[in-house]
């Protein structure tokens, strides 16, 4: 039996919350004195340089495996919008980061001999009419010289590739992180900080962490 991208009824309450979030921010320029720009930050020297065949959403399992990456599973969810808190659809949202080992999908990467082969390392999500975005991957863990972290790549047509990374809120290796510390706005480094928190009515310890990007200009259409 194939193991589903997600347990149904965890998916389908979850999916429920972000909707109500994604509709709050339907109405172009609601609220948009209070967004705050998403800083752009480096890809990094570690963006797969092999593609895996399964490019879907879950990182957790590879296509129709039965056996689960290692890592606190997380759902990282969120809204891709424009200067002014319009929604953007149809952007390719692409997240990469390390296993649980700190070890990444490329040819390069430190501890490849330990490299988890069931986690996926890399996924895309084409948002939808409100700008949302949902992945289920692993809380990020630290590697040497590196607090922990999410690569994010969006594109969209009519525009550049833009780059960030989101951290964990509170985690005390980001104030030794010189790409942390390189965000010298302190709202824009408060902004791809984001809470790790507890998925509610979750049974199995799944965590949840809400990260919205706001993005400098809106894309030709």
């Amino acid at each position: 039996m194939n193991t589903p991208q997600f347990p149904f009824r965890t998916r389908r309450k979850f999916l429920q919350g972000l909707g109500l979030g994604a509709a709050f921010f339907a109405v172009p320029g609601a609220f948009a004195e209070q967004l705050v720009l998403t800083p752009k930050q480096t890809e990094g020297p570690f963006y797969p340089d092999h593609l895996p065949l399964d490019t879907d959403n879950d990182l957790i399992v590879i296509n129709d495996s039965v056996t689960p990456s290692v890592g606190e599973i997380t759902y990282v969810s969120g809204r891709i919008l424009g200067p002014a808190g319009e929604p953007i659809r149809n952007a390719v949202v692409e997240i990469w980061q390390c296993d649980n080992s700190g070890a990444y999908l490329h040819s390069k990467t430190g501890n490849a001999d330990k490299r988890d082969k069931n986690f996926q390392g890399f996924g895309r999500f084409v948002t939808g009419g409100s700008g949302e975005y949902l992945f289920r991957t692993i809380k990020p863990v630290p590697y040497p010289g590196r607090t922990p972290h999410i690569h994010y790549a969006v594109k969209m047509k009519g525009r550049d590739k833009w780059t960030t990374q989101l951290y964990i809120k509170g985690h005390p290796g980001n104030e030794k992180d010189g790409v942390w510390r390189g965000i010298k706005d302190e709202k824009q480094r408060d902004s791809v900080t984001v809470d790790f928190a507890p998925l509610s009515g979750a049974k199995a310890g799944e965590l949840t962490a809400k990260f919205d990007l706001v993005l400098g200009q809106t894309p030709e259409l």
